[in-house]
């Protein structure tokens, strides 16, 4: 049996999914295994959606710490930008992101663990 969870709710995703595929802009930005996501997002979206957790669902946050955002808007729906859609909104933005839409690709060879970010290496290991 499968079963298809919706959700902005990271806390329930973590706990009832073995998989996950984050959206971006009406796309598929990182999917991996449930684990392995929240403890190695690569993509610069997924690692601001964790950030932004509260400390109830990140023990490791520092008591009466901020939750991070994400800088910028999310573009208009019925005008998406060529290109990567998260660029305007990513550190990790080059000049290549706003005429290349980036595939999926494996991390570190690993097939069950996708990114459509050609420069996620560059933020280092940490969330």
């Amino acid at each position: 049996m499968a079963m298809l969870l919706i959700s902005h709710d990271l806390g329930v995703v973590a706990e009832v999914t073995d998989a996950v595929a984050v959206m971006y802009a009406g796309k598929i930005v990182e999917t991996a295994p449930t684990t392995q996501l929240f403890e190695n997002p690569r993509h610069p979206y997924t690692r601001g959606l964790i950030r932004s957790l509260p400390r109830q669902q990140m023990p490791t946050a520092a008591a009466g710490a901020r939750l991070a955002s994400i800088p910028g808007a999310v573009p208009d729906i019925g005008s998406r930008p060529s290109g990567c859609a998260f660029r305007d909104r990513c550190a990790l933005a080059r000049p290549v992101c706003a005429s290349d839409a980036p595939p999926l690709l494996a991390v570190a060879g690993d097939p069950a663990h996708l990114v459509a970010c050609p420069y996620h290496e560059l933020q280092g290991d940490a969330p």
